[in-house]
């Protein structure tokens, strides 16, 4: 019997009652003020007890709510911070811990999908899980072989529950759009219902995470664990150790802020172009900072590759063509080619230096040598594309995403959203010239004749 509420009634009842919940806080909000508290206080304790709730309601649910809540925590960076401090350690707990699958529940899958003798495949396994996600929960274990593992189990009835919470939340995404300005959340949500299927799928996530591994066997920056084996609903990996990047964000020096950065913006973009797979689940839960090999620099641990983008050709050369040209300054040029894309749907005419003036801002760190990526700086870019009376935002509402760039999108924002919360000084345009095709103008010019 699964932990997870399988009745949709029963998980959309308690999805509902978020919005009920906000307004009823402001209400009792309002109670205070007229008690003679202060603006101030009540609006403090109105936040905190707004985001016990979110963090209780979502990480209970696991399922579609909890990724979501994922999802929105690696933008907090983005928020004022009278606004963000509540609801980031809500948030960020749910990038390492939900309420855990009873044991029984645990024990039952095993049985069901690696035989009655599962525990013939291990010699050690703990029952009390070390990580919690949207559709599984981590045991750690020793394989029969002396290997430590990790073993992913799917919660019964996780399929079910991801499209129930998707759907409810759907419905009032409207009441969650000011947790993360200038950000439309219910795209988000319909991508994630998109991509159910593949989220459920452990072979698919074995096969992705395999190449992975292959690739990135002998690398000294980037760890990624192999598998040692898959069945449905259950996942073995091997085991790595380090520090949750969530908790370098909390308290890391600054030199392991600046690694753990610069090695995050590495595999966002040396993935795609070595693998042809776009790691798409960027938020810190999934990122550990390890010990470098022979006392050299530390290295990023890379887990969970159960969402992944398909890019057989790596990211598309546009992005880095019109990266570089933005640049320049070329704003001709680049208009031409995000109408091209479909940037730019054929029925709207925009001013080229107006799209220019929208873009510079956001591409700053691709300009300089060396870019502190800061929740002050991206709170202005948030506030900037949020603001109704702003000329961005009213550039931004006439531009289009084309399905083909939607998760490369969403990939990147949540990526910076990360090295924001590091607080973290990249060499971003290092990463660019190496890894992205179009950014060098030789290799454009190589390419441009075939």
């Amino acid at each position: 019997m699964s932990d997870l509420p399988r009745k949709a009634v029963t998980r959309t009842a308690k999805l509902a009652a978020l919005p009920l919940g906000f307004a009823g806080r402001a209400t009792w909000g309002l109670g205070k003020r007229i008690g003679g508290k202060s603006a101030e206080i009540v609006a403090r304790e109105l936040q905190q007890r707004t985001a016990d709730q979110l963090f209780k309601v979502l990480g209970e649910l696991k399922g579609g709510a909890m990724k979501l809540g994922q999802a929105l925590s690696v933008f907090e960076s983005a928020l004022p911070e009278e606004v963000a401090g509540p609801y980031r350690a809500a948030l960020t707990k749910l990038q390492e811990a939900a309420p855990p699958m009873p044991t029984r529940t645990v024990h039952g899958v095993l049985t069901e999908r690696l035989g009655a003798e599962w525990r013939d495949l291990f010699l050690e396994f703990d029952d009390k899980p070390s990580a919690a996600a949207s559709i599984g929960q981590v045991h750690r274990a020793v394989w029969h072989d002396g290997r430590s593992v990790a073993v992913k189990v799917q919660y019964p009835g996780a399929g079910e529950a991801l499209l129930s919470d998707l759907t409810q939340l759907s419905r009032f995404a409207r009441l969650l759009g000011p947790l993360v300005p200038g950000m439309d959340i219910k795209p988000l949500i319909a991508e994630m219902r998109e991509r159910v299927s593949e989220e459920l799928d452990y072979e698919l996530e074995a096969r992705a995470q395999r190449e992975h591994a292959a690739e990135f066997a002998d690398d000294p920056d980037v760890v990624v664990p192999d598998v040692v084996h898959q069945s449905d609903q259950v996942l073995v990996t091997e085991w790595i150790d380090g520090v949750p990047l969530s908790e370098v964000i909390s308290g890391g020096t600054p030199q392991e802020r600046d690694r753990a950065g610069q090695l995050l913006a590495r595999f966002l973009f040396s993935g795609p172009a070595r693998t042809g797979l776009l790691h798409a689940d960027p938020h810190p839960g999934n990122f550990r900072l390890l010990p470098g090999e022979d006392g050299g620099d530390a290295r990023l641990g890379v887990l969970d590759f159960g969402t992944v983008d398909r890019l057989p050709g790596g990211l598309p050369e546009t992005i880095g063509v019109c990266l570089r040209m933005a640049l320049e300054g070329e704003a001709e040029t680049v208009y031409e080619l995000l109408s091209d894309e479909g940037f730019v749907k054929d029925s709207i005419e925009l001013d080229p230096e107006a799209v220019l003036d929208y873009l510079l801002p956001i591409i700053e760190p691709a300009e300089v040598d060396e870019f502190l990526f800061t929740r002050e700086w991206i709170r202005t870019q948030a506030a900037r594309i949020a603001d109704p009376r702003s000329p961005a935002h009213q550039l931004g509402k006439q531009m289009n995403l084309p399905p083909a760039y939607l998760l490369i999108h969403r990939v990147t924002l949540s990526t910076i959203g990360v090295l924001c919360q590091l607080n973290a000084s990249v060499r971003l345009r290092d990463e660019l010239e190496e890894w992205l095709p179009g950014f060098l103008p030789e290799e454009y010019m190589e390419e441009e004749p075939a």
